[in-house]
């Protein structure tokens, strides 16, 4: 019997073994950079504000609007506001853009887009902001472009603005 089986192999492994190991994870990592280099998907032609309404969430589970029915899973709170209108759009503005991997794609003064490109693998989602002047409140909606699950990401980062919406609003008073 080999002494080194009885008690776990000691040995060193082959320099060769060691190479491979590191070409095999290197190609892993590799492929899979290279799979995600369309992790940003196409830019969507359907968001936008119309009509009263930003776009309806597809039934996967990666999207949240603040106009789904509230039984609705991918329903959240729209942010709500009193006093200036102007000053509380500022204030979501400001608050969506300080957010990282964000990049506008579009802004009016009732209306902003913004993509979401995540740190680690790129995906993007998009962001849409949309003021109601009457009623005291701003419509979001939040969606991953590619995939099924989102695992809560889109939530998370509405909740997040939800937050700092009213910082800004806090500290601009």
């Amino acid at each position: 019997m080999d002494s080194g089986s009885a008690r776990g192999d000691n040995r060193r492994m082959p320099r060769r073994w060691w190479w491979s190991v590191l070409a095999t994870g290197l190609l892993v990592r590799g492929v899979g950079g290279v799979a995600c280099v369309g992790c940003a998907g196409t830019r969507p032609t359907e968001l936008g504000w119309s009509a009263g309404k930003l776009a309806d969430c597809p039934s996967s589970p990666n999207c949240v609007v603040s106009q789904a029915d509230a039984t609705d899973s991918a329903f959240v709170e729209p942010l709500r506001f009193e006093g200036e209108p102007a000053f509380a759009w500022s204030a979501a503005v400001a608050a969506a853009r300080a957010l990282s991997g964000a990049s506008v794609v579009e802004q009016r003064d009732d209306y902003l887009w913004i993509e979401c490109k995540s740190r680690m693998f790129g995906f993007v989602d998009d962001l849409e902001f949309a003021l109601v002047v009457a009623e005291r409140r701003i419509e979001v909606r939040s969606a991953s472009r590619l995939g099924y699950s989102d695992l809560g990401v889109n939530r998370a980062r509405i909740e997040t603005l939800r937050e700092r919406f009213a910082n800004e609003l806090a500290t601009r008073r």
